[in-house]
């Protein structure tokens, strides 16, 4: 008698566990061969508002860590992939890819981590200023972390895309909730085990499986999320996102990127999702001389 596969379980990462979706739903997604990837929680709107919940508890914590210990753990995180290469390699294969499109998709993402890793500590440097002003102050401008950011990955990619679009969010201090690619979902909940074995806290990234078209309105609505990127190019879902976002002001930014490219990387990346704040520091005249109090 033939053996019958066991799918593996592909569950949803909330709050650093992972739960089942709460709507006890699932799909089987296919590769081009007509074969059974795996067995995948299709999230509902009860599970976007709990890893939101989740994203705002941690976001304190991680937005007043030290920019230096931030790049650490990308750094970390770039480690740990590094260490399972091969089961990504063989999940992206089960998905279509070829072997060498396969590790390369995998070293990219591997080598983009260690770049945002870099970037913590300078983010601030190279991004901030101080501003000429007509009076007796100083007027010091720099980025801070924006909040929760509300993430639709690219659907055309498993593994790139996801990582290149968290990577820049966590770098700059805040939290996420993604939405993973639908068609090709197996490396997103993967990478979760990564980050979760890693030294990443739990709540600064959560991940969801599942139909982009339902999970995004109640995202892209919630009035604790702070910012929407969407990697796309449908114009139609692009204008939903903005329609959404209105209610409490969110930005929504658009990067419909070949993020195998080495250019779709950069700062901007990381200051399109921080708020800059500008501070006012009076300056004193004593006996002649500056000082500031």
């Amino acid at each position: 008698m033939a053996r019958l596969e066991v799918l593996k379980t592909y569950k949803i990462y909330i709050g650093g566990a992972f739960p089942r979706t709460e709507s006890g739903r699932y799909y089987t997604p296919k590769n081009t061969k007509g074969e059974a990837l795996g067995n995948v929680c299709l999230s509902s709107r009860k599970d976007v508002r709990n890893a939101v919940v989740a994203a705002r508890k941690a976001f304190g914590g991680w937005s007043e860590r030290a920019a230096f210990n931030r790049g650490q753990i990308l750094y970390r995180i770039g480690e740990m992939l590094e260490g399972r290469k091969a089961q990504f390699v063989e999940e992206l294969q089960l998905q279509g890819a070829t072997t060498a499109k396969a590790e390369k998709e995998v070293n990219a993402a591997i080598d983009r981590l260690v770049y945002y890793a870099g970037w913590c500590d300078k983010v601030s440097q190279v991004s901030g200023s101080v501003n000429p002003v007509a009076s007796s102050h100083f007027n010091f401008s720099v980025n801070e972390p924006t909040g929760v950011v509300g993430i639709l990955a690219d659907q055309s990619t498993s593994l790139i895309g996801l990582v290149s679009q968290i990577a820049p969010v966590i770098a700059g201090g805040s939290t996420c909730v993604c939405i993973a690619s639908e068609d090709l979902p197996l490396c997103a909940i993967t990478f979760a085990e990564v980050l979760n074995s890693s030294d990443v806290p739990g709540g600064v990234v959560n991940i969801l499986t599942g139909s982009p078209d339902e999970m995004m309105k109640p995202m892209a609505t919630h009035m604790d999320v702070n910012a929407i990127v969407y990697a796309g190019k449908d114009a139609t879902m692009l204008n939903s996102i903005q329609e959404f976002a209105v209610e409490n002001l969110k930005r929504v930014r658009n990067y419909p990127q070949d993020w195998m490219d080495s250019g779709a990387q950069g700062l901007h990346y990381i200051t399109d999702l921080m708020e800059l704040k500008t501070t006012w520091h009076p300056i004193e005249n004593i006996g002649g001389a500056t000082s500031s109090y």
